[in-house]
């Protein structure tokens, strides 16, 4: 998977199986849609029609199916022909397993997806994450060769036009940031440092003509970062805060992402322990994600300011590592009691989220982040856990996630009964909660959301994505497109405003969304 370039086009043209396998994906209900004449060039001489309609009548989803139809060149799988109202209707997360299972293997090979035009951009970044980058087994090290996958869409219902070369960009940079983002995420810290992941954003920054503005070492210490400093002090490469700045003429609101790239987390002197450890690189999923979707959305045109802050440190322990009892001061100006350095994600995000209001100006700050291993008992391992200030914005995230195929379902916003939480009698507050079993992920949000003030007056979303940042072993480039689609209504591009949640789709009434959800076929 390590070497394969992945293409999206409108046709991938015809090719007989042996010469390139191929698999064919969609609901039953799509795939029965599918004219003999769209996808024969594909499946001659070796596949007749008789034998593709046998097929498809053998499929028998539950929830999903698979058929051979010429050995190992060629085959057709089934998705759910129905989800629940909070999944997507794209089946994003059984698409990539069918992808991944059902495959046939080759160098040059080819991807049929049937679906909606709504589900077009869900699926491709579904497929994205089918085909990770990093790799170090010696075997793909000595092999040289690229492999190509071809991914053509064909599109079923009312508006079933060819995809344009706009749409197919779209695409493929949306795939190409889930690849990136999945890839850092992958990446062990002995190569993806806090000197690395710079690395990281400076390519991004030279790629679009922005030059990143960085704060680093001693200088966050001089200037107030004691969140950022304190956690990441004690490694041997320097903790430090980036910001890469997408500011257009026009610009009629300022949006800041703020993402959480501690890029290894022993847990301080807090330590964890031999099973808890591993894995640990993926603490910087949310850093990675904005990464990519920065990435994305600024090639695929944006009309607003859009700032990606990457709050970067390695938790680590040695003779300067933050103590529990220390107190420390964060950019906002509030003291914090540190009774859990393994509480450390939520210290540099409320320094980056201060960053965004105060010097940046925002008017919508959002902060995504591998925050709490909570929030995978809260929400799952496939909804990343929602909190905002917003209600508004809190049903926003929640359509973009069933739009984009990253799923999110809200937490508990209650401020004035779960803040109490962090009482400390040394400081302003302490890191960690009292009780544990009290709302444990709301409370880590809301220690974010209480350096910005509870009255901040802009609109803020805190985005944890603890289970959904892996499947297994492997990352996922979780959150690209969460943050590509609820943002799209600011994008010149059209693929993205279709699949935006804001703008007239956050009016709808209860009525029209209930009725969205049926011809979506949501239960």
């Amino acid at each position: 998977m390590a070497n394969v370039v992945l293409e999206f086009k409108a046709s991938a043209g015809d090719s007989e199986p042996q010469s390139r396998p191929v698999l064919i994906v969609g609901q039953q209900a799509n795939l029965q849609q599918v004219s003999w004449s769209q996808i024969k060039g594909k499946l001659q001489p070796v596949v007749s029609k008789e034998i593709w309609q046998a097929a498809l009548s053998a499929l028998n989803p539950n929830p999903t199916d698979s058929c051979p139809l010429y050995l190992n060149h060629a085959a057709v799988a089934a998705l759910p022909s129905r989800v629940s109202r909070h999944n997507s209707p794209s089946s994003a997360h059984f698409l990539s397993r069918l992808v991944r299972s059902c495959l046939p293997g080759g160098n040059n090979r080819c991807i049929v997806m049937v679906c909606e035009r709504s589900d077009v951009f869900a699926s491709s970044c579904a497929i994205a994450r089918a085909f990770p980058i990093f790799s170090r087994r010696s075997t793909s090290s000595r092999r040289a060769e690229k492999k190509h996958v071809t991914v053509e869409f064909v599109i079923i219902g009312q508006d079933s036009n060819p995809l344009d070369v706009a749409e197919l960009e779209c695409l493929s940079n949306a795939a190409d940031g889930v690849r990136l983002a999945a890839r850092i995420v992958d990446t062990p810290c002995n190569e993806m440092n806090t000197d690395h992941f710079l690395d990281e954003i400076k390519a991004v920054g030279t790629e679009l003509g922005i030059s990143p503005v960085i704060i680093r070492g001693e200088e966050l210490k001089q200037k107030g970062f004691g969140g950022i400093y304190g956690v990441g002090k004690a490694a041997e490469h320097p903790p430090a805060l980036a910001v890469l700045s997408h500011t257009p003429d026009g610009a009629t609101q300022t949006i800041a992402w703020v993402g959480k790239g501690i890029v290894y987390d022993t847990g301080g002197l807090s330590i964890k322990g031999k099973t808890t450890m591993p894995g640990m690189k993926r603490d910087c999923g949310g850093a990675a994600a904005i990464l990519g979707a920065f990435r994305a959305t600024i090639k695929q045109g944006f009309k607003d300011n859009l700032h990606a802050v990457f709050c970067l440190a390695e938790n680590s322990v040695g003779p300067t590592a933050t103590r529990p009892d220390d107190i420390h001061t964060l950019y906002s100006g509030k003291t914090v009691e540190i009774n859990n350095t393994d509480a450390e994600g939520r210290l540099v995000l409320a320094d980056g989220v201060v960053y965004a209001s105060k010097d940046l100006s925002a008017d919508i700050i959002l902060d995504m982040a591998t925050l709490t291993g909570a929030q995978g008992i809260s929400t799952g391992k496939y909804h990343a856990a929602v909190m905002t200030n917003s209600e508004q914005w809190e049903v926003a995230c929640v359509r973009a996630g069933r739009s984009s195929g990253d799923l999110a379902h809200p937490l508990v916003y209650c401020p004035e009964l779960h803040f109490s939480e962090f009482t400390s009698a040394m400081a302003d507050m302490k890191n960690s909660v009292a009780d544990r079993e009290n709302a444990q992920s709301s409370c880590a949000g809301l220690f974010i959301g209480s350096h910005l003030g509870f009255d901040w007056p802009g609109v803020w979303v805190h985005v944890d994505i603890a289970s959904p940042v892996h499947a297994g072993e492997r990352a996922t480039g979780f959150g690209v497109a969460l943050l590509m689609a609820l943002f799209g209504q600011a994008s010149d591009d059209s693929m993205l405003n279709q699949v935006s949640p804001l703008g007239a789709a956050t009016n709808m009434s209860e009525d029209q969304m209930e009725r969205d959800c049926k011809r979506r076929r949501l239960v």
